[in-house]
């Protein structure tokens, strides 16, 4: 009688259930350190559960947003720096959140890989949750998908969902924006997560590897410099919004700048006039511009320059919309006005110093 061969399994097939099951044993501190009223903050069910009156809610609007890191991740993969993408992840997505006046209530992220490797994805996780914290959500679930054949073994891709809200009536922006509103700019981190394929291309032209010092900024190697996370701004701005009540519309600068971002929340016959010379620019921006012979206008579009948020304030409260965010932390500068719109949304006077 023959022997029958032992059959294929899953893990042969490169799939590791219970190395999932594990990371999901380790994480669960971390998740349960974003706790907030509304949510236990307790994972390894099938859902996770919200409630928006414990959380003070009377009449609310639910707004949603979902966002990703882009290849800033391949920053992190190739320098095996990955416990501060994940801060990145919640960023982008909660930031949109506060552009309508909403709260940040709870989050959920996808972490999909080639092999899951339990301490990459705990260190990423770790991120996503001091996200979380510094936003004031609750981490209430998310999924990691092992997929072999799809991704190289060291790859992964993140994609986050955040879901917050406003009180009815509270939205924003207002539709009481009028010409001679002041704009507020608010200092970025740095990069924060957009252009970094253009980055990528710039750092392989400079021959720099990634454990290199960085040229820009001092006692840091290249990717620490590249990798510093994005500016959570959840907290300043809607205490500024609710204590001030002067905030007519904001902006979150991301994918596109000030001209594809700020147009956006403005009406349609208005447009943004900004004073460039108020801008101080990061020395990483200038940099790039440098390196990769990247034009101002071509800067202007493809990242932050140094703003990652900005405010439209009535001008007699822009003081007292400042003097707030500024006490909240926050680096504010007026950058500009609200004019009658012509041909463009954005209009530039003076240069921006690269």
């Amino acid at each position: 009688m023959t022997e029958k061969k032992n059959g294929l399994t899953y893990a042969a097939a490169g799939v590791d259930i219970d190395a999932g099951n594990a990371l999901v044993e380790r994480i669960k501190p971390l998740v349960k350190a974003t706790r907030r009223p509304g949510a236990d903050a307790e994972i390894g069910g099938f859902g996770g559960v919200f409630d928006l009156k414990a959380a003070g809610f009377s009449d609310p609007l639910l707004v949603a947003a979902n966002d990703g890191v882009g290849t800033k991740l391949k920053v992190a993969i190739e320098s095996g720096r990955h416990d501060t993408i994940g801060i990145d992840l919640v960023a982008m997505c909660v930031n949109d959140l506060i552009v309508q006046g909403a709260e940040p209530l709870f989050f959920l992220d996808y972490l999909a890989t080639g092999k899951l490797d339990p301490s990459q994805a705990t260190a990423i996780v770790s991120g996503i949750a001091a996200g979380c914290r510094e936003a004031g959500c609750a981490l209430i679930g998310g999924e990691t998908a092992e997929m072999p054949g799809m991704y190289q073994e060291k790859d992964y891709d993140l994609a986050g969902f955040a879901v917050g809200a406003v009180e009815r009536g509270q939205l924003l922006p207002t539709d009481d924006i009028v010409e001679g509103d002041v704009i507020l700019g608010l200092a970025s981190s740095g990069l924060h997560s957009n252009g970094f394929s253009l980055v990528r291309r710039i750092v392989a032209l400079s021959g720099l590897s990634w454990d290199a010092p960085a040229p820009f900024a001092s006692g840091q190697s290249l990717a620490e410099a590249l990798l510093v996370p994005t500016r959570i701004y959840v907290k300043s701005v809607l205490g500024a919004i609710r204590g001030t009540h002067g905030i007519k519309a904001l902006a979150h600068i991301t994918g596109g700048g000030f001209p594809d971002n700020i147009p956006r929340v403005l009406p349609k016959d208005y447009a943004a006039e900004l004073d460039l010379e108020q801008i101080d620019v990061p020395a990483v921006f200038s940099w790039l511009a440098k390196i990769g012979s990247v034009n101002p206008e071509e800067m202007m579009r493809t990242f932050n320059c140094g703003i990652g948020f900005v405010a439209v304030v009535a001008a007699g409260q822009a003081a007292q919309v400042a003097a707030v965010l500024q006490q909240a932390g926050e680096t504010v500068t007026p950058i500009g006005q609200i004019v009658p719109r012509r041909e463009v949304g954005v209009i530039y006077r003076g240069s921006i110093a690269l």
